[in-house]
């Protein structure tokens, strides 16, 4: 269970030099403040002179240095407000400034201003009297609401540092500071001895940076826990989070993006980065890094993964501008992958054939509308021929096309009864080639 302690610590004392000091403890309940740690807000220091008035939280031993004459209250509940310096059975009046009348509601009881379920209205400046009218305290009242748990995440923009930031969960309507610190859960033999009751370090806050804390010099491998606490003058509330290193590291994104066509070469570009500045280049803690990619007219994306610093795109379209982006994580997959890079553009060369191909053609275009008078316009339409004239060149072409029909089938037919008869002077028995032979022959031959 977490407790907040106030602890009186004269070694603290002499390292640390506001005059106003929170101290933060986490320990079990039955632990009676074993551990302190001095902590100075990140406003600007406060002179001796200004810490005139101490409010103490209810239930907490957690103080605020408040100036006097003002005092807090919770909305919803009944505030009292009491004059100093008085006995309860004197008379007392009670005004409120800039009004002739106190709050519906308001009771005085022993000397004391009772509002009941008080609203953000009954705020204001609040004044006694003594029987005579004369003026014995004057209080301002500011009211608002306890903190609530707020929310904190963390990450680490490196593997050397990391960073929290949070937001209240509540608007309380008060002054509101954090007390921001962190314990290392595993701790080594040698670290254990010289540190007997654990390491409880600060997360520092930059005044520059509101709602943000960092803890310098952590170790990768180790895990930490991280205490954020809310305080105002009705109380606190705070948030544990455990944090490991490789589960919360994720690099700024990478840096000096270009992107370039490559000469004769229409469906490639260029592209190369560098490490962002944040993450030390170190052997043994790389990055890789993934690289998208698409024409300006489409909206899908193209993505490479790669671990060098430069890269080829082979797949873009001649003559259209793409949009390309980078991002990092590293290399061993902790973690999470960086936001993209801002935006780079470029155009691929265009194709020389296609190039060649369009530019002749554009110049025959031109140089046929050169050659060609120009002509006053004509209503009638362009192609306006007779359709007599029409149909006497379809009936010509029918003719033709018969003719041409006709000599097809008559060689046709020749040639097919050439074929047969040749066909039919090979099928005769051979007796019968030799008889006729013999009978053309002269008798006298024969004989």
């Amino acid at each position: 269970m977490a407790s907040l302690c106030f602890c009186s610590s004269p070694q603290l004392g002499q390292v640390l030099t506001s005059p106003l000091w929170w101290y933060l403890h986490e320990a079990s309940a039955h632990s009676q403040c074993p551990l302190c740690v001095g902590y100075s807000p990140g406003a600007p220091q406060l002179p001796p002179q200004a810490c005139c008035g101490m409010v103490w939280s209810a239930n907490t031993h957690l103080g605020m240095c408040v100036p006097p004459g003002v005092q807090y209250g919770q909305l919803g509940t009944d505030v009292t407000l009491s004059c100093p310096g008085i006995r309860a059975s004197s008379a007392v009046r009670w005004r409120r400034a800039g009004t002739t009348a106190l709050p519906e509601g308001s009771a005085i009881q022993q000397g004391s201003l009772v509002l009941p379920s008080a609203s953000q209205a009954l705020g204001g400046t609040y004044s006694c009297h003594g029987k005579d009218g004369s003026l014995l305290h004057t209080v301002s009242l500011r009211l608002g609401h306890l903190p609530g748990v707020p929310f904190v995440s963390c990450r680490a923009s490196d593997y050397e540092n990391f960073s929290c930031s949070w937001t209240s969960s509540v608007e309380t309507f008060l002054p509101t500071r954090y007390i921001t610190t962190y314990r290392k859960k595993s701790l080594t033999g040698e670290e254990k001895r010289r540190n007997k009751n654990g390491h409880v370090g600060l997360c520092l806050q930059d005044p520059s940076r509101p709602g943000t804390c960092t803890v310098h010099r952590s170790e990768f491998w180790s895990s930490y826990r991280l205490n954020i606490t809310e305080v105002n003058p009705l109380g606190f509330s705070y948030r544990l989070l455990d944090v490991t290193m490789q589960a919360i590291i994720k690099p700024d994104p990478p840096e000096g993006l270009v992107v370039e066509p490559i000469p004769l070469a229409p469906r490639r570009l260029h592209v190369s980065w560098k490490y962002p500045s944040s993450w030390p280049k170190e052997p043994h803690f790389q990055l890789r890094f993934r690289l998208q990619y698409r024409p300006i007219i489409h909206r899908s994306w193209s993505v490479i993964e790669t671990v060098n610093l430069s890269e080829v795109i082979t797949d873009a379209f001649a003559g259209l501008e793409h949009v390309v982006q980078v991002s990092a994580k590293d290399f061993l997959d902790a973690g999470n992958w960086s936001e993209w890079s801002a935006e780079a553009r470029a155009t691929p060369v265009r194709d020389l054939a296609s190039t060649a191909s369009e530019e002749t053609t554009t110049d025959a275009r031109l140089e046929s509308l050169a050659e060609e008078p120009s002509q006053a316009p004509n209503p009638e339409p362009i192609n306006g021929s007779d359709p007599m004239e029409k149909m006497a060149v379809l009936v010509s072409l029918g003719i033709f096309a018969f003719f041409i029909l006709a000599a097809v089938l008559v060689i046709t037919i020749l040639i097919w009864l050439r074929v047969r008869k040749h066909g039919k002077d090979k099928t005769k028995p051979s007796f019968l080639v030799a008889a006729t032979h013999l009978k053309a022959l002269p008798k006298a031959q024969i004989l």
